[in-house]
């Protein structure tokens, strides 16, 4: 059985999970083509990619470094630690 190692519930089946997909900064200011690419397009490439990852029976959000080539999970990353910087509101700066 595969686990993901929780960091407040400790190793969790699964089975317990949904996929929520690759963490990738959106474009700001993008037109449809733009927009269009970043939904639908993504590397696939294996390697160390972030994740996000839905725990069921607590209805929490997890976000996960993982190595797609060997299929495991390396560390859960605090959401906190994810920014990103913000388009300026003033068109001039």
């Amino acid at each position: 059985m595969k686990l993901i190692p929780l960091p407040d519930l400790g190793p969790r089946p699964r089975s317990e999970f949904d996929y929520g997909g690759e963490l990738r900064r959106p474009p700001m200011g993008a037109d449809t083509a733009l927009w269009a690419a970043y939904v639908f397009n993504r590397q696939g490439a294996p390697g160390l990619l972030r994740e996000w990852w839905y725990h069921r029976p607590t209805g929490a959000w997890y976000l996960f470094e993982r190595d797609t080539l060997a299929d495991r999970f390396i560390r859960h990353i605090p959401v906190q630690d994810i920014q990103y910087e913000l388009p300026s509101a003033d068109p001039a700066v």
